[in-house]
């Protein structure tokens, strides 16, 4: 029995003792676990059906196999061939939606992020560009009725960002979001070039899944928290006040910062969603580093040779080198038009996926 079969008998068997538990009127009184299982019979309800509908078509072929090698008449077994074409082809798309159904998925993919945008190299028109892709992603956001806000940033005199930290609020932002980690470059005309010559700068992305409570285990004794009176743009008011947060985890070193909210429990709080994630992130890998290649993966260096993405201002085109895809729509995607290239990206992703899952068939 190969690894899917393994896999699907499970899930039947999941299946069926979920359905019996639910008939226990004793379930009933139980309201967090009952609503618990259904969400996991809604998930599984999918499956067991493409694997009934697999099952159904499998015995039809078997009948029509048998009724074309039985058939005395030419007639007939015509028929019976065209049958098993058409059934073997549905067949096949039926087992390809069944993987598709069973194929991981990212745990995270339902939760809110933390994105970290940083200027690389490029000096003020790395900065500059900071500030094009967060406006790039809060358009983004917004027009999926996601929240955006700021959490830390380190502005520049030209109006753009050495740094900018800012989380998006809403149900599977993760799931959109993850394919922007790692370098994008920027080539066109600085406003600071007087010679009208092209530049290439680069800005790194990370992207974090926003970390639970629950997920994280915080020691008050291991965290060391100042306060200190915001600087920059953020108004009066910030300016006057000790209102900025900086979280130091004595453990593991990891310093986060808040500034941008004018209250500073609301920074604190802020800051305490960035140190979970980052947090998380490290207890996910089985050692430290990993995490370190992981955030290496994601940001890399800044170098302008590392990219997973090019802005080309003079041609007006995007072009992302993971999956060798270009469009020629870069005012509409600054916009925050940008499901084209994300839904070819998750599509490859799905695609890899699938192909691992038929290899474990094999």
């Amino acid at each position: 029995m190969s690894l899917l079969d393994t896999k699907l008998n499970d899930i039947r068997h999941r299946y069926d003792e979920i359905i019996a538990t639910l008939a226990d009127p004793a379930v009933f009184s139980d309201p967090s676990r009952y609503q618990k299982l259904n969400k996991e019979l809604a998930e599984l309800e999918p499956i067991v059906g493409a694997i009934h509908e697999v099952e159904r078509l499998e015995s039809e072929i078997d009948q029509t196999q048998e009724m074309f090698e039985l058939a005395d008449d030419e007639e007939m077994r015509k028929m019976a061939r065209e049958e098993l074409k058409i059934l073997n082809s549905v067949l096949t798309t039926e087992n390809e939606r069944l993987r598709a159904l069973t194929a991981p998925k990212d745990p995270n993919d339902q939760k809110s992020v933390i994105i970290e945008i940083r200027a690389g190299a490029g000096g003020d028109e790395a900065a500059l560009f900071c500030g094009v892709l967060f406006e790039m992603y809060s358009a983004y956001a917004q027009s999926r009725g996601w929240t955006v806000e700021q959490i830390d940033s380190s502005p520049t005199e030209l109006g753009g960002y050495k740094e900018i930290i800012f989380s998006v609020e809403g149900n599977g932002a993760f799931s959109r979001f993850k394919y922007e980690r790692g370098v994008h470059r920027v080539q066109r005309v600085p406003v600071t070039e007087s010679s009208g010559r092209i530049h290439t700068s680069t800005v790194t992305v990370a992207v974090l899944p926003e970390a639970e409570a629950v997920e994280v285990d915080i020691q008050p004794g291991d965290l060391r928290i100042d306060t200190f009176r915001a600087s920059g743009a953020g108004g009066q008011h910030v300016n006057r006040t000790d209102s900025a947060i900086r979280i130091t985890h004595i453990p593991t070193g990891i310093v986060v910062q808040c500034q941008d909210q004018r209250s500073q429990y609301k920074n604190k709080d802020k800051a305490m969603a960035v140190l979970m994630s980052r947090l998380q992130e490290m207890k996910n890998s089985e050692a430290h580093g990993e995490v370190a290649m992981a955030r290496k993966s994601q940001v890399g260096t800044g170098d302008r040779s590392e990219r997973i993405r090019t802005y080309n201002y003079h041609q007006g085109r995007v072009s992302d080198h993971r999956i060798n895809m270009t469009i020629y729509k870069l005012d509409a995607f600054l916009s925050g038009d940008i499901d084209e290239i994300i839904d070819a990206l998750a599509s490859a992703d799905k695609a890899d996926q699938l192909m691992s899952v038929a290899g474990e068939d094999e």
